[in-house]
């Protein structure tokens, strides 16, 4: 696999327009690009703009505290598959799992997945607000309730990925489930130190400049 084959191509800045995604889009197919990854508003447009081409279409629910109701992130995956998702990428409750919740985590990630079906799911675990048992007990509950990746971060908390954490999260989840790495990296060094490490795909907003070379 080359490089590009890792990259989720991402815009989810809360001023990204239609011209954003459309852009993200050209660029994804232009490049060869694993999936574009947008908020769930653009589901219908990228979809569109996507059509007869190899590129993946993920969205983003719950994003990006993952406080709402568990009824709500069901609907609005089951929606955006509807849509023309491929992929999920939820957020956990982060409050839930710190309070000790671990229960009502891993129902809700059951619940996403059980509504999507066959598609792809990512738990978002958020790591630069957990402890290091926090994020064990986050990759073991995502493992329990199927789903397919467990991913590192939003880019919208008080860090992203780290090499450290990815290292943990494959510790934890083995061959179970394949991992994501999301939030600063924004170079092809960074990239493939990641991929060494066992990561499958890779969120970034920096796809272009880091599989330039390749």
């Amino acid at each position: 696999m080359q490089i590009k084959d890792y990259i989720d191509h991402t815009v989810l800045k809360a001023t990204a327009q239609p011209s954003d995604i459309e852009k993200l889009c050209e660029e994804a197919k232009e490049n060869g690009f694993k999936a574009v990854c947008v908020n769930g508003c653009y589901t219908k447009l990228a979809k569109e703009q996507l059509k007869n081409s190899k590129v993946q279409l993920a969205i983003v629910i719950g994003f990006p505290l993952g406080s709402m109701s568990t009824e709500a992130k069901v609907f609005e995956a089951s929606e955006g598959i509807k849509n023309g998702a491929d992929e999920i990428d939820m957020v956990i409750n982060v409050g839930w799992l710190k309070s000790g919740k671990s229960e009502w985590v891993k129902q809700e990630i059951s619940k996403i997945k059980q509504a999507i079906g066959n598609k792809v799911l990512k738990v978002i675990i958020e790591t630069c607000y957990l402890t290091q048992e926090e994020k064990r007990k986050a990759c073991k509950l995502a493992v329990e309730a199927k789903a397919d990746y467990v991913k590192t971060s939003t880019g919208f908390g008080t860090g992203g990925a780290t090499f450290e954490d990815v290292k943990l999260m494959k510790e934890v989840v083995g061959d179970k489930a394949k991992i994501k790495a999301s939030g600063g990296v924004k170079d092809r060094a960074t990239a493939l130190k990641y991929i060494s490490l066992g990561v499958s795909r890779i969120g970034t907003s920096s796809g272009i400049a880091i599989a330039a070379t390749n």
